[in-house]
This record gives C-alpha cells, sequence and structure tokens, in this order.
C-alpha cells in the first residue's frame, strides 16, 4: 500500500478541530528539527513553525529582528498533556546553557495562566529554579507563520510524500495545517509515527532512508 491523496482527505477529516486542541509554543533551535519530531507523537494533531518572542513586526527569516525561531504543536489534551510536552522540550536541550544567537535560543512561551502554572509545578517537581537556567520562560505575545518553504520541511523534500497532497488540491496553507502532514513531516524525518499504517504506509518506495 502507498500514501493515497483519499487517505489524507479521511484521515484530516477525522482529526480534531481547533476547538478541540489546545495550542503550545517552543523553541529549540533551528525549528525543523522540532516541528518533526513532535509532529510524530500521539496527541499532537497539527504543527506549524514561526517567529515569536521579539517585537520587530512582521518578521521574516531573511528580516528576523529580536525574534526566535519556534514551533507551535495542537495538541489533544485528552491523550498528550502540556507537562508532558514540558517534559520532551526540557529532554530535549541543556537548560543551564542557551545560544548567544537570538534566533535559535531555547525558550517556553506560555499563553495562559494555565500554561504558566503548570510551568511552575513542571520547574519545581524538576527542581530547576527559573531564576537559574538559561532557557527564557516568556509569555506568548504574538506567533508569526514562517515562510511556506519552512513548513513540514523535511515532508516538503521527499516527492512520494508531498504529491498526494497536491494531487489532493492541498495549498501551502493546507498542508501547514494538514494533521497527516504533520504526521508525515515526522515520518519523513526518521521518527516512529503511530499513524503510518493508518494512512497506508509500508516499507515501501515512500518510506525514508535511515
Amino acid at each position: 500500500m502507498t500514501l493515497r491523496p483519499a487517505r489524507i482527505h479521511d484521515f484530516d477529516e477525522r482529526a480534531l478541530d481547533g476547538e478541540a486542541t489546545e495550542v503550545a509554543t517552543f523553541a529549540l533551535g533551528c525549528f525543523w528539527g522540532p516541528d518533526a519530531r513532535f509532529g510524530s507523537l500521539d496527541g499532537v494533531v497539527r504543527t506549524r513553525v514561526g517567529y515569536a518572542g521579539g517585537t520587530k513586526p512582521d518578521p521574516s527569516y531573511h528580516a528576523l529582528g529580536d525574534h526566535t525561531e519556534v514551533f507551535q504543536v495542537d495538541y489533544d489534551p485528552a491523550v498528550v498533556s502540556y507537562t508532558d510536552l514540558l517534559d520532551r522540550v526540557f529532554r530535549a536541550h541543556d537548560p543551564y546553557s542557551q545560544s548567544r544567537k537570538t534566533q535559535y535560543q531555547h525558550v517556553v512561551f506560555t499563553a495562559s495562566a494555565a500554561q504558566r502554572d503548570a510551568l511552575e509545578a513542571f520547574l519545581a517537581a524538576a527542581d530547576l529554579d527559573p531564576d537559574a537556567i538559561e532557557t527564557r520562560i516568556e509569555a506568548l505575545s504574538r506567533f508569526f507563520p514562517a515562510e511556506d518553504y519552512h513548513q513540514k520541511h523535511s515532508l516538503r523534500a521527499r516527492p512520494p510524500l508531498l504529491g498526494p497532497f497536491e494531487e489532493a488540491g492541498y495549498d501551502d496553507e493546507a498542508i501547514r495545517e494538514s494533521p497527516a502532514a504533520a504526521a508525515l513531516n515526522g515520518y519523513a524525518a526518521g521518527e516512529t509515527v503511530g499513524v503510518a499504517d493508518e494512512l497506508g504506509l509500508t516499507d515501501n518506495e515512500t518510506a525514508p532512508s535511515r
């Protein structure tokens, strides 16, 4: 079996809509890798990459100003909690080390009082003093989506996986917001994806080289 446009449509139609998911925003260096890793997780429905944390209006990749590369995940809190995501974020970097380049810094952005409370509880349980760690902790003021060519970067590099989206009539925004694309972006990056069978993938010509 191979990836078919109909399977993509069916998968996305069954996915939770935005009213049933919650959104988390993090920065862990270059946003391509985290976008793929988190998109492969059970409970993560959608992902997107962009810029946040700075003051420059309308940042772009080549005119980033003081913003940082970030990734967002829309997740099902019944399957994966915000604390679970925090655990993965802090295991993915050294909180006592920080890049000098703002573009690639480590940041946890909170978008609500509930997220801030969960973060404080997580740091306390992990014995991480927020005043001692280098990881930035900030309230999210605004998220700016990155350019289309940055969205689902690993997926876009694999024509056998991207082609069915184009055949299905997906434009760049639809690919960015597609649950199937989030999972397949992880698959294309070599991550284990629990829904690969559901999307009709086997060890055939669409599988990434490892």
